[in-house]
């Protein structure tokens, strides 16, 4: 079976760390690939001729298109075995190598010669369990982890207390330590961390090394189980490049975990007999006692973290952008057939040739930006607004287009076909819209309604909230989830009153 094909997404990742100078290893770390799959991307990008440059002039289809050319036949080539396996087996009492491909060549007649059998599982071998000495040049690595210690805060108006996370960076050169506390570890909190961090340092290591937190490098989102794209967005604006540390390897992560114990024992500690009503008093606290750490000098090396950071690894780090970055969140949304996509129950409208269509958004505390294959193709300011549409009239259809599968007539004519109320109410939904396209999501809602409780209790529904004044797919949806529809409705006596009574004042009342 052949392997998956890596994301168009990640494939300019691949291009962009290349032409930043990375190893075809620590590609594969940052984007957690193999770093065969990395070089044998970049051999194709190669052999196309396409670069960084030229891939970001192309769009997604283009891209796989220069890549992924129509390959002539070609021979079949030769199976390869589990190396894995064949090492599991030689561990058994009586079996060589030989027994092995002698095996491997019964199943596959046309497989390798023994010298090539045995040479290729040596190579396999030779390339499995290798320890890198760490040595970490000046401004090469930052490492960045929570500790597992948290601080108390305690509600002054309730008296409920709960949990401040300690974010932890330490450079891999000098040492030098950054910390401060978050009120979670989720993605805002981890991404505003690292935004204050570089700002805190005065500049920008060439590789950012998180363990393996779920927030930033596992997000928990089932379309992109990798590299979170936020995170990943934080590190172009930066000019960084992340490489999480590998599962199980605590050699990878040993800088950051000898700089969590002591700012567990230097920082931590010394609060610990200390009452915090916010996160601002925390910090501030904190802050303190992380400039003292700085300036404690070296048990068995002249200097501190401070004088050490500022001699050799400060002059090494990559300058600041000259803005700090903006949270941004991404997600995945389909544009519905009235072109508008749905962002906290807020329409927001994209070009109606895109009706259907996947796309991914791009989310700030201001603006909702929208991509289609690689290029933004909408951008709108974010609105709160429960219910409401921000449409550019450049999206909408001169007229409602003919190769649009649904239209106002159409939708009314399947409504008289369930009855008369429904028919009624479908058009009174079309009519309280200032375009009626803004009401196909309700009516397409009716008809999911009929296919799930049947087309007559939907009818009786429809009916009973026409008596009440209730005109839009929620009181319908309440009406069947409560089984109303099934009760009868009470006639209504009218109510007279007489022509005079007690609470009648008359003009004299009001002329006194």
């Amino acid at each position: 079976m052949a392997a998956e094909r890596l994301s168009v997404r990640k494939i300019r990742e691949v291009l962009r760390l290349s032409a930043k100078g990375l190893t075809n290893r620590q590609i594969g770390r940052s984007l957690d690939i193999s770093h065969n799959t990395a070089a044998s991307y970049l051999r194709r990008a190669a052999a196309a001729g396409v670069d960084r440059e030229a891939a970001e002039a192309l769009d997604d289809v283009a891209l796989m298109a220069a890549l992924f050319p129509p390959a002539p036949p070609a021979s079949t080539p030769r199976p390869l075995p589990d190396w894995a396996e064949i090492a599991h087996e030689l561990k058994k009492k009586g079996v060589t190598l030989l027994l092995l491909w002698l095996e491997y060549k019964a199943t596959h007649p046309d497989g390798y010669a023994y010298t090539q059998f045995v040479k290729r599982f040596r190579d396999w071998q030779s390339s499995v369990d290798v320890v890198l000495r760490q040595e970490h040049k000046a401004g090469e690595k930052l490492f960045v982890d929570y500790a597992g210690q948290t601080i108390p805060i305690v509600d002054r108006a309730t008296g409920e207390i709960r949990q401040a996370q300690i974010f932890v960076g330490a450079l891999g050169a000098s040492n030098h330590t950054y910390v401060e506390a978050t009120e979670t570890q989720a993605l805002p909190d981890w991404i505003g961390s690292h935004v204050r961090m570089y700002a805190w340092f005065g500049g920008v290591p060439e590789i950012t090394v998180p363990d393996n937190l779920k927030t930033g490098v596992r997000h928990a989102c089932f379309y992109e189980p990798d590299l979170n794209r936020t995170y990943l967005e934080l590190a172009r604006h930066y000019g960084t490049t992340v490489i999480p540390t590998r599962v199980a390897k605590p050699r990878d992560k040993a800088k950051v975990e000898t700089a969590v114990q002591i700012v567990e024992r230097w920082v931590l500690a010394p609060l610990r007999n200390q009452t915090f009503f916010s996160l601002a008093e925390v910090n501030a606290a904190i802050a303190a006692l992380r400039a003292r750490l700085a300036d404690r000098p070296f048990q068995k090396l002249e200097g501190s973290r401070r004088t050490l950071f500022e001699a050799l690894e400060r002059p090494a780090l990559l300058p600041l952008p000259a803005a700090p970055y903006s949270f941004a969140e991404w997600r995945k949304a389909r544009v519905n057939i009235d072109y508008h996509i749905e962002l906290a129950r807020h329409y927001y409208s994209v070009p109606h040739t895109l009706a259907r269509e996947a796309v991914e958004v791009r989310l700030t505390s201001s603006a909702v930006e929208i991509f289609h294959a690689g290029r933004r193709v909408a951008a709108h300011a974010r609105s709160h607004r429960v219910g409401g549409y921000t449409t550019i009239s450049e999206h909408r259809p001169k007229a409602h287009r003919k190769h649009l599968e649904w239209s106002p007539s159409r939708l009314i004519r399947w409504a008289e076909g369930i009855g008369a109320s429904t028919g009624a109410l479908v058009q009174r939904i079309l009519e309280s819209r200032p375009h009626p396209e803004q009401g196909y999501r309700a009516c397409l809602g009716l008809m999911r309604l009929a296919k799930r409780y049947s087309p007559e209790r939907l009818e009786a529904a429809c009916f009973r909230a026409l008596r009440s004044g209730a005109h839009s797919y929620r009181s319908v949806k309440s009406i069947l989830e409560h089984g109303l529809d099934r009760v009868p409705l009470e006639e209504q006596a009218e109510l007279t009153l007489p022509a005079a009574h007690e609470n009648v004042r008359g003009a004299a009342y009001y002329q006194s």
